[in-house]
């Protein structure tokens, strides 16, 4: 049996959990900063940075406490290193190495992006490979054939912004408040997804996607139309969104022949995402994989988790190990 304690504080969530053998998950405790960074519409690097700095040792400690373990019982150490806010990242690093030195424990520093290609199989150990993973967050937009533990490929990427980049800055200029993402997705429900034709971008233009043109076609519907109902927009901007991203991870899942598709990152978080992607495994006989919507944002349950597999394959991270904020998935070609 392996204890691992992970940490996670690539951007403004402070987290740390207790995972047993890279899939039992004891306690799993998140400190979110969304409140502190409301009021600025988006995340301040210098505030969250300082929270961090005031919030890890609390969170361990109450992760521990709601595990019921000690220091003496922690195996290994793990913290993201990568990629994310240099400032976020560095409390995290450091404060695990200071971890792993003091209790005398292996520690393993983590990929953001392979954690939440991990956090479905915390909840899903038993998926078969190849799997297709549709990872959607605010920074990243990105489908990734998961060949095997620790084996990945690039399949497609966004040119531009990323889909939750997109959900925010909509979210923004509709008045709806930050984060963007789940305030569209809640007033999509009360809209009509096909009021507004936006146009799904690069659809039909292999593998790769783009935004930055679709959230240009809101912001110039919205000055051309002002007296349109908030919610259609909201509601049809989303369908654009999701149409193309279902739309791109079938078409990947069919060229890799995976046997299921997983969802990850943020915006895997948003219902409609979820239950078209589901309607597109239902229809092609492969399984689908949502993690639940804990495990979709960060949390340091899929950074522990990752540290087990990576402890199997590869050992301890070197304790000169430093924090990169643009630390890139090791894909294979």
């Amino acid at each position: 049996m392996t204890v691992i304690l992970g940490i996670e504080t690539s951007c403004d969530e402070t987290a740390a959990a207790i995972v047993v053998d890279g899939n039992q998950v004891l306690a799993n405790v998140v400190s979110s900063q969304v409140d502190l960074h409301a009021r600025y519409g988006g995340v301040v690097p210098e505030i969250a940075g300082r929270a961090h700095e005031s919030l890890l040792t609390p969170v361990i400690a109450e992760a521990m406490v709601e595990a019921g373990v000690n220091d003496q019982d922690i195996d290994v150490v793990s913290a993201t290193h990568g990629p994310g806010l240099i400032g976020s990242l560095l409390i995290g690093v450091s404060a695990a190495k200071a971890l792993s030195l003091g209790w005398n424990v292996p520690f393993i520093g983590i990929n953001h992006h392979e954690a939440h290609l991990y956090a479905a199989l915390l909840e899903e150990p038993e998926m078969d490979f190849p799997l297709l993973v549709m990872l959607v967050s605010g920074g990243h937009t990105m489908l990734i054939e998961f060949q095997d533990h620790g084996q990945y490929r690039l399949l497609g990427a966004t040119v531009d912004d990323a889909a939750g980049e997109a959900f925010d800055k909509v979210a923004r200029y509709l008045g709806l408040g930050y984060p963007g993402g789940p305030a569209i997705d809640d007033l999509s429900k009360e809209g009509d997804p096909a009021a507004i034709k936006f146009t799904p971008p690069m659809r039909n233009e292999g593998l790769n996607f783009s935004f930055s043109g679709l959230k240009t076609a809101v912001v110039n519907y919205v000055r051309q139309n002002p007296d349109a109902e908030t919610a259609d927009i909201a509601a049809s901007f989303q369908a654009a969104v999701v149409d193309v991203l279902t739309h791109k991870a079938r078409q990947a899942a069919h060229q890799i022949g995976a046997k299921g598709i997983c969802l990850a990152g943020g915006v895997a978080a948003n219902s409609e995402l979820r239950e078209k992607t589901l309607d597109i495994c239902v229809e092609d006989g492969i399984q689908g994989f949502l993690p639940s919507r804990a495990m979709c944002t960060d949390n340091a349950a899929m950074v522990a988790a990752t540290a087990w597999w990576r402890m199997q394959s590869q050992g301890p991270s070197p304790l000169d190990l430093g924090a990169d904020p643009n630390l890139k998935l090791p894909f294979i070609d």
